[in-house]
């Protein structure tokens, strides 16, 4: 008769099976997203949810615009309906 040796029942296949067994199932999660990083530059979300950006041509050349444009477009605005939807895909959980 020959003798079955116990340590090759007991080696990695076994350890293996025990360790599957012990493992928790977990939940899979959608992965994280991304928020532009020019959005956090130049855009900021109001109280009530609206989008405010600055105004555009106030750069250079303000030579060729006249004093009225100069002046309208001074500060930040609010961004339209619209645009604001684009925003929001750009960043999913909001700007702080």
């Amino acid at each position: 008769m020959r003798k079955r040796c116990e340590s090759v029942r007991d080696g990695p296949a076994k350890r293996a099976a025990e360790s599957v067994r012990n493992v928790q199932i977990k939940e899979t999660k959608m992965p994280k997203l991304k928020t532009k990083s020019g959005v956090k530059k130049r855009f900021k979300f109001t109280a009530s949810g609206k989008v405010k950006h600055g105004v555009a041509g106030k750069r250079h050349r303000l030579i060729s615009h006249n004093a009225k444009y100069i002046r309208q477009n001074r500060g930040t605005s609010v961004m339209s309906d619209a645009d604001v939807a684009h925003v929001r895909l750009w960043a999913p959980y909001g700007l702080k």
